[in-house]
């Protein structure tokens, strides 16, 4: 007869704890307080900006006999004093929607093509090439946009008025040359080309290579693997350079001041010569104002550095929403 006594079981080796490595050495102390004193010290250079954006601001609005965001005019040397920034904003956001509608389709597919399609002996050099227009500074960009682009952009504005002038917005109705702010648009589209294609190209870079052969495995073609694999993975990744991209064409000055033919008209006919922009009124007036413009145009610069943390602020929230369905918390 078996015999019903339990075997015996060997007693469990000890629980070995791995010994905490210490945490009171001067170099993790040092680090540390070097870590908390950037960060620290971020906060107070944003918020001195803000505070010192704000008092001289309100030294100008308190002077101002417009409204200052609706009235159509820019006269802070006046008597009575009245400016407004309606024409500014008007100018800013519709040349840097402009911008994006024309960069980010391009600089997508550009970051596709180097990552997923061209060889690897043509696309090092090509990503070099690209990374490298970040590189040329906006004056440079301003002269080229003023003496190449303007002149051949006279054509295309007649062919989208006669094409396109149905449209309301390409409808052109004043003679001149073309500098607008669809030209400026088209600048600005050129220099924020390689900031949303080098971010772009190094998340679809990241893709898992697994799920890239996963697809492949289940007969989906090259484009299908892009669709449903890397542009999911990457969807926040875009929406980032295309933030970086709009941070910088909301705030570019000369390349803007050198195109740019300034009015203070608001107009949709975006083919019509003349707008403004924020960073360009600064630029063009602030050498030669009293210090009663001075602060209005840092009141301007204000409302600029406001429109830029609700762009990020926004970029964020997109982000945040949309990042449990991106395949980079597969």
């Amino acid at each position: 007869m078996a015999s019903t006594t339990p075997l015996d079981i060997p007693p469990a080796p000890p629980e070995t704890r791995s010994r905490p490595r210490p945490t009171g050495r001067a170099g993790d102390k040092v680090f540390l307080g070097l870590s908390r004193g950037s960060g620290i010290l971020l906060l107070v250079i944003m918020a001195s900006i803000a505070v010192f954006l704000s008092y001289r601001a309100y030294l100008a609005l308190s002077e101002n006999e417009g409204n200052f965001l609706t009235t159509f005019d820019w006269n802070p040397a006046g008597d009575p004093p009245v400016f407004g920034i309606a024409v500014l904003l008007f100018g800013t956001v519709i040349s840097s929607i402009i911008a994006m509608v024309i960069a980010v389709p391009i600089a997508v597919g550009i970051a596709l093509f180097i990552s997923h399609y061209a060889p690897r002996k043509l696309a090092a050099p090509l990503a070099y090439v690209i990374d490298l227009l970040a590189a040329v500074p906006s004056i440079v960009y301003g002269i080229w946009g003023a003496l190449v682009l303007v002149p051949y952009l006279e054509g295309l504005n007649l062919w989208l008025d006669q094409f396109f002038g149905w449209t309301y917005f390409f409808e052109k109705t004043e003679i001149g040359a073309a500098r607008s702010l669809f030209t400026v648009g088209i600048l600005l589209a050129i220099m924020i080309l390689p900031i949303v294609t080098s971010v772009s190209r190094e998340v679809f870079l990241q893709v898992p290579k697994m799920n890239e052969e996963a697809a492949l495995a289940l007969g989906a073609t090259r484009w299908e693997v892009i669709r449903l694999s890397v542009l999911p993975f990457g969807r926040s990744g875009i929406i980032s350079a295309s933030m970086l991209g709009l941070g910088r064409a909301l705030g570019e000055t000369m390349a803007v001041a050198t195109v740019l033919s300034p009015s203070f008209l608001v107009s949709l006919h975006v083919l019509n010569p003349g707008g403004g922009t924020f960073a360009q009124n600064i630029a063009a007036k602030f050498g030669e104002a009293n210090p009663l413009g001075r602060d209005a145009l840092i009141a301007s610069g204000l409302v600029l550095f406001i429109l830029t943390l609700l762009v990020n602020g926004a970029a964020r929230l997109i982000i945040a929403r949309r990042k449990e369905y991106s395949g980079a918390n597969a």
